[in-house]
């Protein structure tokens, strides 16, 4: 009991993208998985949770895309800017603390830079 479990979604699974059809449909996949077994496993005190985060920077962004393209990931966001993963963390430890989210499952928690 007291057990956590958090998955990693993302904001494409729940709004979609045409580029990243794929990506969205398994991600998508990923918060309904998170829901059905959250109601398995919370007779047995486990709750089950996912982040579901916006655009990322991490090192391999340039990588597969075009410089133009690198400069503008994450500009439609809010904040205009992707998060570092740093920014990220603190949605995985409030999940994972029963003390924070004891009365939490089955929720996916968009951290996206705004709405």
């Amino acid at each position: 009991p007291g057990s956590a479990i958090i998955n990693t979604g993302s904001v494409t699974g729940i709004d979609g993208s045409k580029q990243l059809v794929d990506y969205s449909m398994t991600k998508g996949g990923i918060h309904a998985f998170t829901r059905a077994l959250s109601g398995n496993l919370i007779g047995k005190g486990i709750r089950v949770n996912a982040v579901a985060p916006g655009p990322v920077w991490t090192p391999l962004n340039p990588s597969d895309k075009e410089a133009d393209d690198v400069s503008k990931f994450g500009a439609d966001t809010p904040m205009k800017r992707p998060a570092q993963p740093e920014e990220l963390a603190p949605a995985y430890v409030f999940l994972a603390s029963p003390h924070c989210s004891s009365y939490i499952t089955g929720e996916i928690l968009p951290v996206v830079g705004g709405y």
